[in-house]
């Protein structure tokens, strides 16, 4: 079995189509993880992967990329408190439709939470909070973190809704939970929710092909309301954002038109 038969069986085992990926660096992470398990062929780690037992969690998470922290990048985190969320406030009320997109292990949606808690109570705040990767929603749900995660969270913040938990993890407030909803979701192939106000997606889409990236930056300007807001990662940037329907407010930043 070749790479692109193995492609193809891992599309029918796990929905994940490896053909949007950068070709180069997905077969490198996969023929390590093969090697690691002294597997010769595909074909033999195909046949453990139909198993659906250790190995094709495993595999799953190897595949999805998990690098997360709590207000990664605070100086765009200030924008979205001092500009944007006030704006859709402004538009929509305090019922706002927010979407954390390839969410990872929660850091993301727990940390929308926490700012939007400043503009309004907590019983009005509800994000969606997605992955393709239910491993990491499981580790989101539980919200236990390591002073790492922590490190650019505002200390009033940290000391509000984290409770220290041994010598360096923290868990989150259960209050702060309550408000993310978690759903599997992957980002190539499922339907995107409808009329959203924010749509968070930040330091994910480098890992795709441009063609990908491209059809799931139009798919999330459907996804948003008119006036609607996609903030994304300070690794990444929208070349064709006018062609897409966005109009860029800001770096990272960027407004379905009108």
């Amino acid at each position: 079995m070749d790479y692109e038969q193995f492609k193809a069986q891992v599309f029918k085992l796990t929905s994940i189509d490896l053909s949007a990926y950068k070709e180069k660096q997905m077969k490198r992470r996969i023929d390590t993880l093969i090697a690691k398990h002294k597997i010769a062929q595909y074909d033999d780690f195909v046949k453990e992967l139909t198993k659906k037992g250790d190995m094709f969690e495993e595999f799953v998470n190897y595949l999805t990329i998990n690098v997360s922290e709590f207000w990664r990048n605070p100086e765009q985190w200030k924008v979205l408190e001092t500009e944007v969320v006030p704006r859709l406030i402004e538009h929509s009320g305090k019922n706002l439709k927010i979407w954390s997109a390839a969410c990872s292990t929660g850091d993301e949606p727990y940390s929308l939470v926490m700012l939007l808690s400043k503009f309004m109570p907590l019983s009005n705040i509800k994000i969606l909070a997605t992955d393709i990767d239910k491993q990491v929603i499981e580790k989101a749900k539980a919200g236990l973190y390591n002073q790492k995660s922590l490190a650019g969270l505002p200390d009033d913040l940290k000391n509000k809704y984290f409770t220290k938990v041994g010598l360096s993890n923290y868990q989150i407030a259960p209050e702060i939970k309550a408000c993310v909803e978690y759903k599997e979701h992957n980002l190539l192939k499922d339907i995107y929710p409808k009329n959203m106000d924010l749509i968070v997606c930040r330091n994910v889409l480098i890992y795709f092909t441009e063609e990908a990236k491209e059809g799931i930056y139009k798919k999330f300007n459907e996804s948003l309301r008119k006036g609607g807001y996609l903030f994304i990662g300070s690794t990444e940037q929208i070349m064709n954002y006018r062609e897409l329907n966005y109009t860029s407010m800001k770096s990272f930043f960027y407004i379905k038109n009108l």
